[in-house]
């Protein structure tokens, strides 16, 4: 714990001007970031007796062992500031608003030459326009299926769209009318857009005009006598209005605006917000957060705003912020939040407490909702943080530590028969993946089933730069001139390496304070193995000195507890939180170690295969991997399928069919330890290895030792 006077700055030397202070802990990571109209007298009130601050503000002041600022212009820019700085460096103290559910979102591809509607969850694509989000994905299909009948846009994938244009025919869909077929030329790509951007501005709340314009059409058809063509109008109009009566009618036609309420206790909050559109809810969502500083219900609403409005790109903030915005309590100064909501906007925006009327009515309704929702929450998280607070205490007494392990570290070996050998490092603080930190290495070195080896190998390379970049300054500094990866091999998650994978993010960097490879200690290191691994482990780190890191290792065979130079395991009960936390930090390294090494024995053995043909370059044999996907595909490609392909001949298709056709594929590979037929036909064109936020759960292909 830093006592917070050896690093308070001298009280002339802060300015008095708007600007953006960061607090680092003793490593150099950002704690807490946050904005003042005058940084002098913001600042000083962190500096004052422990005894006077709010508790989670003590705490954070004592974690600390630096404060720095920034000088803006203007409250905006220190708006604008704060939000990209919380984002960019995730400080553990800040208010960090996370989805209680991932929430569906009805998509209009409009990225692509044919658009397509489709549901979509998730981050949002350069290009898409999206509406929503809505409760649940059958309430977008209801929704697309009536609107079908008028705006025939296709929804299909674009696996089923080239085969529809391949062979010449429509699917289902397009023989029913509920598809405008531009796969086989019914419509051109003009005219399907065209329809797309109907579908948009219907779904953005412009129906008035549409509906009356179909209703002149069916009874100008019906005086000339077309009634089948007014019949079908008729039925037009009556699966439009079905549609717009799924949407209820709140507030005045018109009526543009974004509701927001927060339900809060003492440790956290939680945000509903209506999206109101043409006086309809047209979508809800909600946030939950716990309460790390010291900030009330105006401060919640103007995190709530940065993170609603910040993350939209700029074709979307027109039309993401609306004219009307109402919250429960307004930011203090209020002036800076308005002006850069007008800002995003492009107009003015009216940030304001709805006082009477109907505004106020719906107020109360999305207060319901938000105090539901925490309600919900609660009961369902409240066994989760005593259960990870009681984990950490169980592993700490069972392995004798000085203190609860906050950051443990787990490392596993993966390999195919002693090919392609890899290592996985995944990081958990508080009981909680940090994906963010997840490293991958390459083991180099030497081929073979040599578990105990690569494990030595792996902490020696972990824990050796981790002592260069500490050791090369003597504080946590990054080196001046660094190849993008390090002579030891390591890939990880932030930089491009020499053969396309990825290199890692360590130390923080002084000025950035951004992660950059191995920047923070584990208090409590697990191995994937038993005594022979735990040994090459403890050994590994006796070379290099580090004394102040706990070691285990968790052997699946009887999930028994090995500590270093001890004959017997500790034993921990089965219904234990510490060894069911201990199995979940196990199980993800080994499903991180599996996924990576997967994916580069699938690259190995595409790029085998291909690089074999002639005159077939790197750039076009990545042109067929990612045109077909995978090499199973490709060898079942016609000649002329492989012509298709941009910067393929006729004659380069010839000649790649024919080296493809005349070999006989590999007999599958099999893990001789669970039997199990390992797919060559993965994606080739991939990473590395998934992404950790990305990487599903797999059955091992590597023998591990147990």
């Amino acid at each position: 714990m830093a006592d917070p006077s050896t690093y308070r700055p001298a009280p002339g030397a802060i300015p008095t001007s708007p600007g953006v202070y960061k607090f680092r802990d003793a490593h150099g990571r950002v704690i807490y970031v946050g904005k003042a109209k005058s940084l002098r007298p913001r600042l000083s009130s962190y500096f004052q007796d422990l005894a006077g601050l709010h508790p989670r503000t003590a705490t954070m002041v004592t974690t600390a062992a630096s404060v720095e600022w920034t000088v803006v212009t203007t409250e905006v820019e220190a708006l604008q500031l704060e939000y990209s700085w919380i984002k960019e460096f995730d400080p553990r103290f800040n208010v960090k608003y996370r989805d209680d559910k991932s929430y569906p979102e009805l998509a209009v591809t409009l990225n692509e030459e044919y658009p397509r509607v489709q549901v979509m969850r998730g981050a949002h694509r350069k290009g898409v326009r999206y509406f929503g989000p809505y409760g649940h994905a059958w309430a977008i299909r209801e929704t697309v299926d009536l609107l079908l009948r008028v705006f025939p846009v296709r929804t299909c994938s674009n696996g089923v769209f080239k085969r529809a244009s391949q062979v010449g025919r429509p699917c289902l869909l397009g023989y029913i009318g509920k598809c405008a077929a531009p796969c086989v030329g019914k419509v051109s790509a003009d005219e399907h857009r065209a329809l797309a951007a109907d579908f948009c501005d219907f779904m953005a709340g412009r129906t008035g005009n549409y509906l009356r314009r179909l209703e002149e059409q069916m009874q100008e058809a019906a005086a000339e006598m077309e009634y089948e063509k007014a019949a079908r109008l008729r039925d037009d109009i009556g699966a439009l209005k079905r549609a717009m009566e799924k949407n209820a009618i709140v507030l005045a036609d018109a009526t543009d605006a974004d509701l927001l309420a927060v339900a809060e206790d003492e440790l956290e909050a939680a945000v509903q917000i209506f999206h109101v559109r043409g006086g309809r809810v047209r979508g809800q969502r909600g946030w939950v957060t716990d309460k790390v500083e010291d900030v009330d219900t105006a401060g919640l609403v103007e995190h709530a705003l940065q993170q609603l409005y910040g993350g939209a790109s700029a074709e979307e903030r027109s039309e993401s912020v609306p004219r009307e915005v109402l919250v429960p309590a307004l930011p203090e100064p209020v002036e800076p939040v308005r002006d850069w909501l007008s800002g995003l906007r492009g107009s003015q925006v009216d940030l304001r407490v709805p006082q009477r009327g109907d505004k106020k009515d719906l107020m109360a309704t999305v207060q319901r909702n938000a105090q539901q929702a925490l309600a919900l929450h609660k009961t369902k998280r409240a066994s989760d943080l005593t259960t990870r607070s009681r984990a950490l205490q169980e592993i700490a007494d069972a392995l004798e530590l000085d203190s609860v392990p906050l950051r443990i570290e787990c490392f596993d070996i993966s390999h195919l028969q002693g090919e392609d050998v890899v290592a996985s490092m995944v990081v958990f603080e508080d009981g909680l993946a940090r994906k963010s930190e997840y490293r991958r290495f390459q083991i180099k070195g030497f081929e073979g089933q040599d578990d105990v080896r690569s494990m030595h190998e792996v902490i020696s390379r972990r824990f050796r730069r981790y002592l260069q970049e500490r050791e090369q300054t003597g504080e946590w500094a990054v080196p001046e001139a660094e190849e993008p990866v390090g002579p030891d091999g390591v890939v990880g998650a932030d930089r491009p390496g020499p053969d396309g994978a990825e290199a890692p993010a360590g130390p923080v960097d002084p000025d950035t304070g951004r992660p950059r490879r191995f920047a923070y200690p584990p208090q409590l290191l697990v191995v994937d193995g038993g005594q022979p691994q735990v040994a090459a482990a403890r050994r590994a780190l006796d070379e290099l000195g580090i004394d102040d890191v706990a070691l285990c290792g968790l052997a699946k065979r009887l999930e028994e507890v090995w500590l270093p130079g001890e004959d017997d395991p500790v034993v921990l009960p089965r219904s234990s939180e510490g060894l069911y936390l201990l199995q979940r930090v196990r199980d993800e390294a080994h499903r991180f170690a599996i996924t990576y090494q997967r994916n580069r024995r699938s690259k190995r053995l595409t790029a085998g295969e291909l690089d074999s043909v002639p005159g077939l370059g790197e750039t076009r044999r990545q042109a067929l991997l990612k045109h077909f996907g995978s090499l199973k595909k490709l060898r079942a490609a016609t000649v002329d399928e492989l012509c298709a392909v941009p910067g393929i001949g006729r004659r380069t298709a010839e000649t790649v069919a024919a080296a493809l056709s005349s070999r006989t594929p590999a007999a599958p590979a099999v893990n001789t330890a669970t039997g199990e037929i390992i797919d060559d036909s993965a994606d080739a064109t991939g990473p590395a290895g998934d992404s950790a936020a990305d990487a599903a759960p797999q059955t091992a292909p590597s023998q591990e030792t147990p």
